[in-house]
């Protein structure tokens, strides 16, 4: 499925092979059986990037506590990312401790649909096309289960990339469903799979509360 333009929710995350500011990789071997957050930046020093990797600096052990593995990537060489990653570090006060793919060539960008809507043939670094700020979620089965495209101007909200972390990995394990605005400890919406009947006794000892037949609400 990964030959179609773009990689939709549930497609298998293709594997590729990458220098990175950690060393040479293979993707699917960094992912191992753990989850993996795939962020893309469309160039290095680059003001809004900075600042989002400074803040998933920060964050790294919240990423560690999901038992989830960030990786980076930005169209440049090895040693531009390197120098890169000193003012991040200065800047934000961290140790950016998570590796940075280096893709000239662009191509793990277009292998991931990273790339704006320019001439996908002219992938040399003056006909650019821009990287996109592009966020993959990826489980440890290879499989996507979130995708988020930002447009240039725009930093990330990673808090909002963990709470979506956490709603994915909790509705792996309940038969629930997590409401607009919803934080871990709210309030849950049975799934749609469940009658109430069958709910009630699929979370014996909590109470279900039925708004209607199709809304249901539990807390586990």
């Amino acid at each position: 499925m990964t030959d179609k333009v773009g990689l939709r929710l549930g497609y298998k995350a293709p594997n590729f092979d990458a220098e990175t500011t950690q060393g040479k990789i293979n993707f699917y071997d960094y992912i191992g059986d753990s989850w993996v957050i795939l962020f893309s930046h469309p160039a290095d020093f680059t003001p809004v990037c900075t600042t989002e990797l400074a803040e998933a600096a920060r964050l790294a052990p919240e990423f560690k506590k999901r038992n989830v593995k960030q990786i980076g990537l930005s169209c440049n060489e090895l040693g531009s990312h390197e120098k890169w990653v000193a003012d991040i570090n200065t800047f934000g006060k961290v140790d950016l401790a998570f590796p940075i793919i280096a893709d000239p060539s662009r191509k793990i960008a277009q292998l991931y649909d990273m790339l704006d809507e320019q001439d996908l043939t002219n992938l040399d670094d003056k006909g650019i096309p821009f990287t996109v700020r592009t966020v993959f979620v990826i489980d440890p089965a290879k499989r996507v289960r979130l995708s988020l495209q930002y447009p240039a101007s725009t930093g990330r909200q990673f808090s909002e990339i963990l709470r979506c972390i956490d709603s994915l990995q909790l509705t792996d394990r309940e038969k629930v469903a997590t409401p607009q605005g919803w934080q871990p400890g709210d309030k849950l919406i049975v799934h749609n799979s469940l009658k109430t009947e069958d709910a009630k006794k699929h979370f014996e000892g909590k109470e279900v509360e039925e708004v209607f037949p199709y809304l249901r609400f539990v807390s586990v």
